[in-house]
C-alpha cells in the first residue's frame, strides 16, 4: 500500500508538471529543467547516487533560464558550481554506500559545524547581495541569498548530511517567490515555479524520512 501511494504521488507530480506546461504554453526549456530537477531531488532523497546524472542535465537547462532572466547569481552558481559538483557528488556518494543496497549512509553534522557553516554563509550572503545590487541583477536580495545558501546546500548534499534539507527548504521558498515574481511579469516559466514548489514539499518530506532513519541507527 505504501509503495502504491508513493508511486501515485510521483505520478501526480509529473502529471501536474506536464498539464501545467500544456495549459500555460510554457517554455520547453523550463519544462525539461523542472522534470530533471524534480527527478534529481526524488533520487537524492532516497540516497541514490544516480541522481547526479539527472542533476547534471537539469543544471545545464537551468543555467539558460537564469541567464535569459538576468539572474546572474543563479546563472553563475549552476554553471560554475552545480555542474561540476554533480560529477564530484556521484563519486563521493559511491564511496559511502550501504552494504545491502545501492544507497548512501546518511550523517548529521555536529553543533560546532552547524554554527560555523551557517554563520559564514550569512556573512557571505550580505557581501554577495551588495555586489548583485550594483550589477543590474533583477532581484539581488533573493538571488544573493539563494546563490550562497545553495552552495552550502550542495556541499551538505555531497557530504550526505541531513542538515541539507533545512538549507534547501529555505532556498526553495525564496526561489519560489523569485520565480513567481518573474512569471507575474510575463515570462513563460510556470514549470519552474511549480518545480520550486515541489522542491519545498520534498525538502520537508525527506528531512522527516532521513531523521527517522538516523534515529534507528543511534
Amino acid at each position: 500500500m505504501k509503495l502504491n501511494l508513493k508511486f501515485a504521488g510521483v505520478f501526480l507530480i509529473y502529471a501536474l508538471l506536464f498539464l501545467n506546461a500544456c495549459l500555460m504554453h510554457d517554455s520547453l526549456i523550463a519544462l525539461v529543467s523542472a522534470f530533471c530537477g524534480i527527478t534529481y531531488t526524488l533520487l537524492a532523497g532516497k540516497g541514490n547516487p544516480l541522481c547526479y546524472f539527472i542533476g547534471l542535465t537539469g543544471s545545464a537547462f537551468y543555467v539558460y533560464l537564469a541567464f535569459v532572466n538576468n539572474l546572474w547569481g543563479n546563472c553563475l552558481l549552476y554553471a560554475l558550481y552545480f555542474v561540476p559538483m554533480q560529477i564530484i557528488g556521484f563519486f563521493k556518494w559511491n564511496k559511502h554506500l550501504k552494504t545491502d543496497k545501492y544507497e548512501i549512509v546518511k550523517i548529521s553534522l555536529s553543533k560546532k559545524e552547524n554554527i560555523i557553516f551557517f554563520s559564514l554563509t550569512l556573512l557571505i550572503s550580505i557581501f554577495i547581495i551588495v555586489i548583485f545590487a550594483n550589477s543590474g541583477d533583477s532581484n539581488p536580495v533573493i538571488d544573493g541569498l539563494t546563490t550562497v545558501f545553495s552552495v552550502l546546500g550542495m556541499y551538505l548534499t555531497v557530504r550526505r548530511a541531513i542538515e541539507q534539507w533545512f538549507v534547501w527548504a529555505g532556498v526553495n521558498l525564496l526561489s519560489l517567490i523569485m520565480w513567481v515574481m518573474i512569471a507575474v511579469k510575463g515570462a513563460k516559466v510556470y514549470s519552474t515555479v511549480l518545480m520550486w514548489f515541489v522542491y519545498l514539499l520534498l525538502a520537508a518530506y525527506f528531512y522527516i524520512l532521513w531523521k527517522k532513519e538516523l534515529a534507528k541507527e543511534v
